[in-house]
């Protein structure tokens, strides 16, 4: 009979669900919060309502989640992860020089100019003066990591004799800042309301490889020379 009893209770410790580790209860309160996040902005959004929104209890959302920062920070993460499936990937392939920058560009562009990650940089901008660390994460996980990402294959361009950077942390933030240029900006501040559409993110980001490539490309600088 113990040994029955021991079975079960094992049985029943492997069907039990940890406190905060069903992963569909964690995606069915994201899903409420994107909801009332992009409706309602951070500081207006509350707990009651995305816990409304997740159809949820506050107490169900409190297992999952420390609090609204903490949510709004995992959010952040999970529509990050969706959004930049390949991007990175792109800078490990056997691409050549010119397209893999190319495939980098029209990705992280795509996904900038999206209607999420406007609205999430509008909020994080609106609130990292009292909640630095806040803005501190969100540019950690986010531009940080893909500056430094870009920047390890630029070095590993470098080894290969196909570049001639010496800083290049530096050249990664010129050549993401020449990615969004007329793309990010009129977005952010609503100035266009729309997506560019997908020529025009391919004419910005083949203009960003072309001036990119003619300061830091090897052959490029023999030639000024």
């Amino acid at each position: 009979m113990s040994e029955i009893l021991e079975r079960a209770i094992k049985s029943t410790s492997r069907n039990r669900r940890i406190a905060g580790a069903d992963p569909d209860k964690r995606r069915q309160i994201l899903d409420g919060a994107h909801e009332v996040f992009t409706a309602r902005g951070f500081d207006a959004a509350s707990v009651s309502d995305i816990a409304a929104a997740a159809n949820v209890s506050k107490s169900t959302l409190y297992v999952y989640f420390e609090d609204k920062e903490h949510l709004f920070v995992a959010l952040i993460e999970r529509e990050r992860e969706a959004q930049k499936r390949g991007l990175y990937e792109i800078l490990n392939s056997d691409l050549d020089l010119a397209q893999a920058l190319a495939g980098f560009g029209e990705g992280l562009a795509r996904m900038l100019v999206s209607d999420f990650a406007v609205s999430a940089h509008r909020i994080v901008l609106g609130v990292a003066e009292r909640m630095p660390d806040l803005g501190k994460e969100f540019y950690e996980r986010g531009p940080g990591y893909g500056t430094q990402c870009l920047a390890g294959y630029l070095a590993r361009q470098v080894e290969k004799g196909v570049l001639d950077i010496d800083d290049t942390e530096l050249a990664a933030v010129q050549f993401v800042d020449l990615c969004q240029s007329t793309l990010v900006r009129p977005r952010l501040f609503n100035a266009k309301r729309s997506p560019a559409p997908e020529a025009e993110i391919k004419r910005v980001v083949a203009s960003a490889v072309t001036m990119f490539l003619a300061r830091y490309a090897r052959d490029a600088g023999k030639s000024k020379a």
